[in-house]
């Protein structure tokens, strides 16, 4: 079985936070902040098995702290964990004071993500090598994640079998 060190996939982005991204308490947007991680984790992923992949399932984002416009926002991004023809993948967002340099980590975000072939169908992945000790607790405890994932995707399909297939329209009325 193939392995790969952490550190093969990891990729940091860092961007400004221009007042066009931001909601209207003058921070960073949620959905601008979990658009940017989904595509540096995709990266990432990509960087560890060298194929397509898709996103199966954005497994938290935690909002830490508010990103500012004083900020500099930094996506720190890697592959904690692989299963057979799925990858762990979590994302580091740390929020910089570009005026003062204080940093702080503003969010975290695990997702999910299934290498492809060109057939569209799964394909086995190589196993991670963890190195830092950050690495070596993320790489650990992924199992933990992994059994609250399976489990969490049982209750989804449960749930997505009882909800209506109504038009929403024709339930209302006026």
């Amino acid at each position: 079985m193939e392995k790969k060190y952490i550190r093969e996939s990891r990729v940091v982005q860092t961007d400004l936070v221009l007042p066009f991204d931001t909601n209207n308490h003058n921070t960073l947007f949620g959905g601008i902040l979990m658009k940017k991680i989904d595509a540096v984790a995709s990266v990432a992923v990509r960087r560890h098995c060298r194929s397509e992949v898709v996103t199966a399932s954005t497994d938290s984002v935690d909002f830490l702290h508010p990103i500012l416009t004083t900020d500099s926002v930094c996506l720190e991004a890697f592959v904690t964990w692989a299963g057979h023809s799925s990858m762990e993948v979590f994302v580091k967002v740390i929020a910089e004071n570009l005026n003062t340099g204080e940093r702080r980590v503003a969010a975290t975000a695990f997702l999910t993500f299934v290498a492809l072939n060109k057939s569209k169908t799964p394909v086995q992945v190589p196993k991670v090598i963890p190195e830092t000790e950050e690495e070596k607790y993320l790489h650990k405890t992924a199992e933990d994640r992994a059994k609250i994932r399976k489990e969490r995707r049982i209750k989804s399909k449960e749930l997505a079998e009882k909800l209506s297939m109504d038009k929403p329209w024709d339930r209302v009325s006026i």
